[in-house]
């Protein structure tokens, strides 16, 4: 009827494990802002709290029997016991939306027949955090192609991302959409932020941050091999080791400086505004969340030429080096570490690219024209 608006779409957003809670957030709110109706549906962060922003609705549905410690055998027996009647009762929820947005699927041979049914005008859309997985299990990257088939769109943070799917996978082009990863610019940004810990407070040398999850993907290794013969600075390498960390303590030089346990958000803005340079030397990848947490605070940003990384360095915000080559790392630490005028402008196109393509708003709306593209909202509402 003319006069009339329309109505809000109403989006799901769903992480069961919740193991982007930073991403799910910040999409969810960004999506609020631009007008949707949002309900995030998810578990409970494993390792603390998580900063929330208002206009979207936290439904922590999956997994609330959550015995032993984060990562345990115990943990993780209850999250698959737990996971298809979660996973049957969303099903049911699902039919009060426009859309429902994946960001992980994590036990793929039972989600590609656990997924809600399409519908006119309620799609199902599935983000690729990790295009392929690193480490196949048997099976898995067919049920990976399976899911991707399943769902209306996928959405991918990167050109290379969307190639490797349809090369690799052969997964149909009109399917695959690239929206990039937001830079997180709202961790501390309300205040509450923690002070580095006293022996960090204290460093007076300048400072290269590699941080994150530590994996053997993220090519640790690499740059300690790179590191030998820097003096006059320290290397901080910060996050919950994933992988044994008595080899890369063994073959670590001088003045590197191990932080081997999960840093909270509220203590994460203190490392990045520290730290004179960002490093991320890793052998493969799609995006990282952790290069947007360094866009979002300005930090300036030496990456491994890999994956998406030389999409993010094309906006200035980067400088690049080949991907496994110690040697490389090593000439570009020790020319960025003696130039602040091009950690400046490295940090300059790093604050831009955040309040530019890399803001959270204008990844809203082009996550609500994809949702619009795929007929979200068309049908008919009870």
């Amino acid at each position: 009827m003319p006069g009339m608006s329309t109505p809000p779409l109403r989006v799901q957003m769903v992480d069961p494990s919740a193991f982007t809670p930073p991403y799910d957030h910040a999409l969810s709110a960004a999506l609020a802002r631009a007008g949707a109706d949002v309900e995030l549906v998810t578990s409970r962060f494993a390792y603390g709290q998580v900063p929330r922003d208002d206009g979207y609705v936290v439904s922590e549905a999956f997994y609330r029997i959550a015995p032993g410690a984060a990562g345990s055998r115990l943990r993780m027996a209850a999250k698959l016991a737990q996971h298809v009647p979660d996973m049957l009762r969303l099903r049911r929820h699902a039919a009060a939306a426009d859309v429902v947005h994946f960001q992980w699927l994590t036990v793929q041979p039972l989600d590609v027949h656990l997924l809600p049914p399409r519908a006119a005008g309620r799609p199902l859309v599935l983000t690729a955090h990790d295009v392929l997985p690193r480490e196949p299990r048997p099976g898995q990257r067919s049920a990976q192609r399976r899911l991707y088939e399943r769902v209306d769109a996928v959405v991918v943070h990167s050109v290379h991302g969307r190639e490797r799917l349809v090369g690799e996978l052969g997964i149909d082009p009109a399917k695959v959409h690239v929206i990039p990863h937001g830079a997180f610019a709202h961790l501390g940004a309300h205040g509450g932020a923690a002070p580095l810990p006293t022996e960090l407070a204290a460093v007076e040398r300048p400072v290269v941050l590699c941080f994150g999850l530590l994996r053997p993907y993220k090519g640790i290794d690499v740059l300690l091999e790179a590191w030998r013969g820097i003096d006059d600075a320290e290397l901080w390498i910060v996050g919950l080791p994933k992988m044994p960390l008595a080899p890369l303590r063994a073959a670590a030089p001088p003045g590197v400086r191990f932080v081997p346990r999960f840093v909270a958000d509220v203590e994460i803005p203190a490392f990045f505004r520290r730290a004179d340079l960002v490093v991320l030397p890793y052998r493969e990848i799609d995006q990282s969340g952790v290069l947007f947490t360094a866009l979002g605070f300005g930090s300036p940003l030496l990456l491994s030429a890999a994956g998406g990384f030389p999409e993010v360095a094309a906006t200035g915000a980067a400088e690049l080096v080949a991907a496994g080559d110690p040697a490389a790392l090593h000439a570009a630490l020790v020319r960025l570490l003696e130039d602040p005028a091009a950690r400046g402008r490295l940090a300059a196109a790093a604050r831009a690219a955040a309040a530019g393509p890399y803001a959270w708003d204008a990844i809203a709306e082009r996550t609500l024209a994809l949702y619009r593209s795929l007929g979200a909202g068309t049908s008919a509402r009870g």
